[in-house]
């Protein structure tokens, strides 16, 4: 005895079923869709009246400034995206950013025959601080950081280099990598680094903790001293706070750099 086969109208109502199926499911989605983009829009107007009311407290409190760019990321707005519109013109932020960028370039120029470029994210916001006087809007290191990044997209060459549990701002275009990233954060605790300390922490040959080194040197980003007993020592000057707590003119740096 045959098996009979299915018959094509079977066919047809089960393709029939499924089409159903699919245009219910597409249904349900386009109506989630428009139900998140509906909520996304509330929270972006209450996220602009929310600024509106508090707008004082952005401009002039640090620490409500980085709570109030966390509250944005989470709906995808950057309130620095664009010097123009809505969040500039209620808060002035793409002006505080932009001007805060300028005297982080202007900071890290003055500085840069004695750090060779690297500077620490602490002695930048002091400096930043000292340069903005007792009675300008106050910055914290969550704004330079915003502000550092802004520079960044402008190839300027401007980096954040991660080291211990703080930050290196790099402003100058040179090439770093991952070997140079982990000498400077070895030479973070005492601000200055030998080969022989680099071959026993991190179980390099000489020849490739020497070629680090010696780009440092060639970048004038470390300082050399022969003169230090057992070997030679390579000092970061941008880890070593002694320096800026003494009084060194430019070409008294300049000679100091082998």
């Amino acid at each position: 005895m045959h098996r009979r086969g299915v018959g094509a109208g079977a066919i047809a109502k089960k393709k029939l079923a499924e089409a159903k199926y699919k245009e219910r499911g597409t249904v349900l989605a386009e109506d989630q869709l428009a139900q998140m983009s509906k909520q996304l829009d509330m929270f972006k107007t209450n996220l602009e009246e929310f600024a509106s009311k508090h707008k004082q407290e952005i401009r002039k409190n640090p620490e409500f400034r980085v709570q109030f760019q966390d509250m944005c990321a989470t709906i995808g707005v950057d309130p620095l995206a664009s010097g123009k519109g809505f969040w500039s013109e209620m808060l002035g932020v793409g002006d505080f950013y932009y001007e805060l960028g300028v005297q982080i370039i202007e900071v890290c120029l003055a500085l840069k025959h004695r750090n060779g470029g690297l500077i620490t994210l602490e002695e930048l916001h002091q400096q930043v601080l000292k340069g903005r006087g007792k009675f300008a809007q106050d910055v914290s290191q969550d704004d330079l950081l915003r502000a550092i990044k802004k520079l960044k997209v402008l190839g300027s060459g401007f980096g954040i280099i991660p080291v211990g549990g703080t930050y290196l701002v790099q402003s100058v275009p040179a090439e770093l990598n991952m070997d140079h990233t982990v000498v400077l954060q070895l030479a973070e605790k005492k601000g200055y680094v030998t080969v022989s300390e680099i071959r026993s922490s991190l179980k390099w040959e000489t020849e490739r903790a020497k070629q680090v080194l010696e780009h440092l040197l060639k970048e004038g980003m470390a300082w050399l001293d022969t003169q230090a007993a057992g070997e030679p020592q390579y000092w970061l000057p941008a880890l070593f706070t002694e320096l800026y707590s003494q009084e060194i003119t430019p070409e008294e740096a300049k000679e100091a750099i082998p």
